[in-house]
C-alpha cells in the first residue's frame, strides 16, 4: 500500500477526517477480569460467538506480512503489508498526513487484513513497535490514548491455550464529524522484537460484531516468534 493513499484508520466514510483520527486522548478506563483467548465476545455483549474457518496464516517470513507474531486469518480476508515508502507525486502535505496516520502511540501500522472479500466493511490491523521495557497493557493504553474520540475503555488480561499472554481492550470510538459512536477493540502482546497490537474496527458496531469471529480466531491462534 502506498503511504499517500493508505486508509489506516476508518475506511471510505472517514478519509476526510485523516488529520484528526490518530491524535488526542481517550476517556477513562476500567479493569476487567482476565479472559481466556477461547472465550467468545462476552465483553462486547454478543455477536462474536459464531465459528469462522481459517484461510491460512500471516506473520511468518514469506507471508503477506512479516511480523513478530503469527496468527490465522479468517477465510476470504485479505492481508496486505503497509508500506512505509514515500508517496511519489502526492505532495508534501499528503505525505506528512499519511506518515502521521501510520503511527498511533508507540506503534506503527504494519499490516491490514481486509474483510471486504468476506462480505464485511472493516479491517483487522496489525501495529508493531520498537523493542523496549513496556509491558503489553502499557502499550495498549498508550495506543488507545492516542486515538481522539476513544473512551469507556475496559482492559483485561488474556492467555491463549499455547501460553501467549497479553492485554485486551474494548472501547467506544466517537466521531464528532460523523456524530457516531461505535464499538472497537484491540489486543497487545510484548515480544523480543517489540510490541504488537491487533486492532479491529468496522464501519459501525454491527459490522464490528459481525467481524468478531475473525478477531477471535487471530487471538486464539496467536503465536510469538
Amino acid at each position: 500500500m502506498r503511504v499517500g493513499t493508505v486508509r489506516v484508520r476508518r475506511g471510505v466514510a472517514q478519509v476526510a477526517l485523516l488529520a484528526g483520527v490518530l491524535t488526542g486522548c481517550s476517556g477513562g478506563s476500567d479493569e476487567e477480569p482476565e479472559s481466556r483467548a477461547s472465550a467468545s465476545a462476552e465483553a462486547s455483549g454478543g455477536g462474536g460467538s459464531a465459528a469462522v474457518k481459517s484461510g491460512g496464516s500471516v506473520g511468518a517470513a514469506g507471508s503477506a506480512c512479516a511480523l513478530p507474531v503469527t496468527f490465522d486469518v479468517a477465510e476470504s480476508w485479505k492481508p496486505k503489508a503497509v508500506e512505509a515508502g514515500s508517496a511519489e507525486g502526492e505532495g508534501e502535505l499528503a505525505e506528512e498526513l499519511a506518515a502521521a496516520l501510520l503511527h498511533q502511540g508507540p506503534v506503527t501500522a504494519a499490516c491490514e487484513i481486509d474483510a471486504k472479500p468476506a462480505g464485511n466493511i472493516g479491517f483487522l490491523r496489525v501495529w508493531t513497535g520498537e523493542p523496549g521495557d513496556d509491558d503489553a497493557r502499557s502499550v495498549l493504553k498508550e495506543f488507545v490514548a492516542a486515538e481522539k474520540g476513544a473512551g469507556q475503555a475496559k482492559y483485561r488480561a488474556f492467555k491463549t491455550a499455547d501460553g501467549v499472554t497479553g492485554a485486551e481492550v474494548t472501547y467506544m470510538y466517537t466521531s464528532e464529524a460523523l456524530d457516531e459512536t461505535k464499538e472497537e477493540r484491540a489486543l497487545a502482546v510484548a515480544t523480543k522484537r517489540g510490541p504488537v497490537v491487533l486492532h479491529l474496527g468496522g464501519l459501525d458496531t454491527d459490522e464490528h460484531r459481525a467481524m468478531l469471529p475473525a478477531y477471535e480466531l487471530a487471538r486464539r491462534t496467536l503465536r510469538v516468534g
